[in-house]
């Protein structure tokens, strides 16, 4: 029953539906933003642009996502900035784009002081100056900030970011059915979302969780009830044979 009060925009995608039929509840997601060292960019970057090129002024200094999906990322700001790639979906991409990512990333790494997977190193490295610039989580910079510190900025460029939607599914075969529909129920039942939601870094998928956090204001921090901010955020998807955007 509770599924009836989730956003609309996290239903019905290609990671959680196939053919019309959905197969998960959806019950969180965030943003893959540009986390920055207040000291190095007082003023907010608006671009991706210093964690890609090869004259930037970061350069030794930013931590990219160490794990394959960040190829994505690459695709996002490839969209922006070559359009003569026509990337639509940068999850669905044909052999010319999908070198053309790879390439990208290639190029990046003499800018990289370490690709991050520990959020709390991720974090410290923000905070101390030792990374200038990241791609990572609302999270992070909430944990190396701390009650009242302001070291790590986050921001979403110009050219959109990836993301992620998290979603409860069923295994199949299941011998225990109606617990499972029970868990999934109760997982995105307005006050568990919300501690959910609180506890692990993200905008609930509840549309009523967000009167019923501890922190007044963390919906607004993670911009769950923000329409328009997703709408360039790629929320990451398997790639597959047959690409996702049709061909």
């Amino acid at each position: 029953p509770n599924y009836a009060d989730i956003f609309p925009e996290l239903k019905d995608q290609p990671w959680n539906t196939v053919a019309g039929t959905n197969y998960g509840v959806p019950h969180g997601r965030g943003a893959n933003l540009l986390l920055y060292n207040t000291a190095a960019y007082p003023t907010a970057p608006t671009s991706w642009k210093d964690m890609w090129d090869p004259a930037s002024p970061a350069k030794g200094k930013i931590s990219p996502y160490d794990d394959g999906i960040y190829i994505a990322d690459a695709a996002v700001y490839l969209m922006a900035t070559r359009p003569d790639l026509k990337i639509t979906n940068p999850y669905a991409l044909d052999r010319t784009q999908f070198d053309a990512a790879v390439e990208l990333v290639r190029q990046q790494k003499p800018l990289v002081a370490e690709y991050w997977a520990d959020v709390v190193k991720q974090g410290q490295g923000l905070a101390s100056g030792a990374i200038t610039q990241s791609q990572g989580w609302q999270l992070t910079a909430n944990l190396a900030n701390g009650e009242s510190g302001t070291s790590v900025g986050t921001t979403k460029p110009a050219e959109g970011a990836t993301g992620w939607s998290d979603t409860w599914m069923i295994k199949k075969d299941t011998p225990n059915i109606n617990c499972a529909y029970l868990w999934l129920n109760h997982v995105v039942s307005p006050q568990v979302n919300a501690q959910i939601a609180e506890y692990f870094g993200e905008a609930p998928a509840n549309q009523k969780s967000c009167a019923l956090t501890k922190n007044a204001n963390h919906c607004a921090v993670f911009h769950a009830q923000e329409t328009d901010f997703w709408s360039n955020v790629y929320y990451w998807t398997t790639p597959v044979e047959n690409c996702i955007d049709g061909r």
